[in-house]
């Protein structure tokens, strides 16, 4: 099925801060744009459940509040959100040169899991970063029994029993402070002797008596067949081992950018985030002109939604001043 009749100014792959507020600017530069809502429409804030450093709201928001204010926000616009995937991108552009009477092509085609093609000018990456894992085995094969990467998400199945995160940083703090409020008991398995995240975070977490501290551990086995019973983990100072046992394992030790799709594409850091900046006149444009990115699908500093949402009016005004050079 191809949709190539017609042709897109900026299609926006991602559906967080980042895509939403692409579109808002786009849209309101009277681009004809489009947005991939991708896995998790809504990106991160929806698993997010109370929102207190969105400027504008004094008591806090709910992220799925947010997000679905922010979608709204986007389609009273007139910005359709489709509920698709991207499998792959295809570069047509061969750019004219001077004098040789031919019309310059720049444009993309977007393959979609549904089928569909899209034709667009130029696109902007906003697909964000989702959980990694610590790869030992059973791990994956035990997630939805007993194992998670959002806490926000399935921490209500957890109501008075026993869990564990790991984790030093923000998320993993967050993630403990949120579960020491449903379950019976939190362990914070973490590899140093001092927590990562900002001091406010680190504070809420060394103070509350339902988070007892793992220092200086790692989880080297998982234990259960059917469900989570325990973790064997090793002090990495001491060598001493112990078993814990648990209900829940919530593993919240960083992010995986979805980039796969752009590999053959773009360039990509070892690390999974696409490389942007390289261009003084368009900072937020990839290796490939016309393909701009924003988010955590390029930030691997900053990982907020604010900052995200910023990003994605970078990335728009960019798009939208290289459209116009192309005229």
């Amino acid at each position: 099925m191809n949709d190539g009749k017609q042709i897109f100014d900026t299609v926006i792959i991602g559906s967080g801060p980042a895509g939403l507020t692409a579109a808002i600017y786009n849209v309101r530069a009277n681009l004809k744009t489009l947005v991939i809502s991708g896995n998790t429409p809504g990106g991160q804030l929806t698993v997010t459940t109370t929102v207190d450093n969105w400027p504008g709201f004094p008591n806090g928001t709910g992220g799925i509040k947010l997000m679905m204010d922010m979608q709204q926000q986007v389609r009273n616009l007139g910005v359709e959100i489709q509920n698709d995937n991207v499998l792959k991108i295809i570069n047509n552009q061969n750019p004219s040169t001077p004098n040789n009477n031919q019309e310059t092509i720049i444009n993309f085609q977007i393959e979609l899991s549904s089928g569909k093609i899209l034709t667009t000018k130029a696109i902007i990456v906003a697909t964000g970063a989702g959980a990694k894992w610590l790869g030992l085995p059973k791990e994956k094969e035990l997630i939805g029994r007993g194992i998670s990467g959002c806490a926000t998400c399935d921490g209500m199945f957890f109501r008075d029993k026993v869990v564990a995160v790991i984790g030093g940083g923000n998320v993993a703090c967050e993630d403990a402070d949120f579960l020491a409020k449903v379950c019976k008991k939190v362990y914070l398995i973490h590899r140093r002797d001092e927590l990562r995240a900002t001091p406010i975070e680190a504070k809420r977490i060394l103070e509350n008596s339902k988070i007892e501290k793992v220092w200086d551990g790692v989880v080297e086995e998982i234990v259960g067949e059917e469900k989570l019973e325990a973790v064997k983990i090793r002090n990495v100072k001491t060598g001493e081992n112990k078993t814990l046992p648990i209900d829940g394992l919530f593993v919240a030790i960083g992010r995986i950018p979805a980039t796969d799709f752009l590999k053959e594409l773009v360039e990509i850091k070892e690390n999974g985030y696409v490389v942007v900046g390289k261009n003084n006149e368009y900072p937020s444009m990839s290796s490939v002109p016309g393909i701009f990115a924003a988010g955590d699908c390029m930030d691997e500093v900053y990982r907020q939604a604010i900052v995200a949402a910023g990003s994605g009016a970078k990335a728009a005004l960019d798009a939208e001043r290289w459209l116009n050079n192309l005229k």
